[in-house]
């Protein structure tokens, strides 16, 4: 309500098309797609593993997968950082680093993302009725087979769910964003670092940056 208050609908249409706000949204809006379809394609798999197979650690990994959700954003992207950055774990042995750039702002939105899409997806297949595969697997089907004709449609639902989740908390997502990747206009600058960006210099710039994130 005080955003709609205070917002500056005189000159709010000139705003939505100023080239600092359209840069942004695009860029928020392109990462948090790509975040959402990588945590899909590692989310999935994982979720099928966590809900359908028994294996040594499995409450360990469950807690790992779900550990986002309570770590301090900053703290994942100083974890980030130490494992991708220029001297990180990987970043070192293989010679690149993803911090400070545009895939790290994806792989920065995933990490706090992926695990309402993991959770979403694991209960559907707890939920989903075995019979359906029993029978598939009766008629002669390989696991393959199950799983992409029978599996995956009972757990459609969910996965819509959990991807819609998982692309609101990475549009959404700063933390962890701004840590790892930085706050550079056009290359790693989403809205919700424009926001606090624009509070330092522009209130009402930040005011119409947050209305479009609640839009």
């Amino acid at each position: 309500v005080a955003l709609v208050l205070r917002a500056p609908w005189a000159t709010l249409p000139g705003r939505l098309v100023e080239p600092g706000v359209l840069t942004a949204l695009r860029l928020s809006v392109t990462t948090a797609s790509a975040a959402t379809v990588l945590a899909v394609l590692v989310g999935v798999p994982l979720a099928v593993l966590l809900a359908r197979v028994e294996f040594p650690g499995r409450r360990l990994v469950r807690a790992l997968v779900t550990l986002p959700l309570v770590l301090p954003p900053v703290v994942g992207g100083v974890a980030l950082l130490l494992v991708f950055g220029r001297r990180g774990l990987i970043g070192s042995w293989a010679g690149f680093s993803l911090a400070f750039t545009t895939t790290g702002v994806v792989l920065a939105e995933a990490f706090v993302a992926m695990p309402f899409l993991v959770i979403a997806v694991e209960g559907a297949l707890r939920g989903a009725d075995v019979r359906y595969e029993e029978a598939a697997a009766t008629l002669g089907a390989g696991r393959w087979a199950t799983f992409v004709h029978v599996t995956l449609p009972l757990v459609a639902p969910g996965i819509a769910a959990g991807a819609a989740l998982c692309w609101a908390r990475a549009l959404g997502e700063f933390g962890a964003t701004i840590t790892f990747a930085g706050n550079n206009p056009g290359v790693t600058q989403t809205m919700p670092l424009a926001v606090y960006l624009a509070l330092e210099t522009d209130l009402n710039a930040a005011v119409v940056l947050s209305l479009i994130l609640l839009s």
